[in-house]
């Protein structure tokens, strides 16, 4: 689309226009298509400033990391933050303590899924355990199993201590979600301690847990 074009259709009412244009450029350097997508950072369509967030992150410049971090900050949609925090990642481990600032003060499911999603990716160790632990103690049940989860890719990081540590203290947790994920977790560890608890999650009056913790030992 000619650059004419895509000025005209950021103008336009209807928001489809508008997300065309936004797509449309992925084809042209930083310095043309940053103005332009910062321009509606705060575009009244919410579709729109999804689309916004996510190319940004295509642009690795001071300027569009800058206009991520005020979109995570200031936008009300969870779906438009969370994209802006994929985003920031993209920008590679530099990202990581903002992430982890990020999932500090938003307490959104979405935004902190996404944000513990991208440090696994980017293999961000040390953040990672953190912002586990910060969900752990949390109320949001099913972040508290992904971060249980997520203990598990932590096996050969410098956290492996610590990760199996708080990984054992799971195999007798009340809710069974929980004992899945401790299951699915564990198996990732070979210390004695780590086999014992996968004997006793092997015999657990719940089948879904038993499930998790047989898994690898079905053909």
């Amino acid at each position: 689309m000619e650059l004419h074009q895509i000025e005209t259709d950021l103008q336009q009412q209807d928001f489809q226009y508008r997300l065309k244009a936004i797509a449309a450029l992925k084809d042209y350097p930083s310095e043309v298509a940053i103005p332009l997508l910062s321009q509606h950072t705060q575009d009244p369509e919410f579709l729109v400033r999804t689309f916004v967030a996510r190319e940004l992150g295509n642009h690795r410049t001071q300027e569009s990391f800058a206009a991520l971090l005020q979109i995570v900050k200031l936008d009300s949609t969870p779906n438009v933050r969370a994209e802006a925090a994929n985003s920031i990642s993209m920008f590679g481990k530099i990202s990581a303590s903002h992430l982890v600032q990020i999932f500090t003060t938003d307490d959104h499911w979405l935004v902190r899924r996404s944000i513990m999603t991208a440090l696994m990716d980017l293999e961000c160790h040390a953040e990672l355990f953190e912002i586990c632990m910060l969900a752990l103690i949390g109320e949001d049940e099913p972040l508290r199993e992904a971060a249980v989860n997520a203990l598990g890719s932590l096996a050969n990081s410098p956290q492996h201590t610590a990760s199996l540590s708080k990984l054992l203290s799971f195999k007798d947790a009340e809710s069974p979600r929980l004992r899945v994920q401790a299951a699915y977790a564990l198996k990732h560890f070979d210390e004695p301690e780590a086999k014992a608890a996968m004997l006793q999650l092997r015999q657990d009056s719940d089948l879904r847990v038993v499930g998790a913790a047989m898994e690898d030992l079905l053909p």
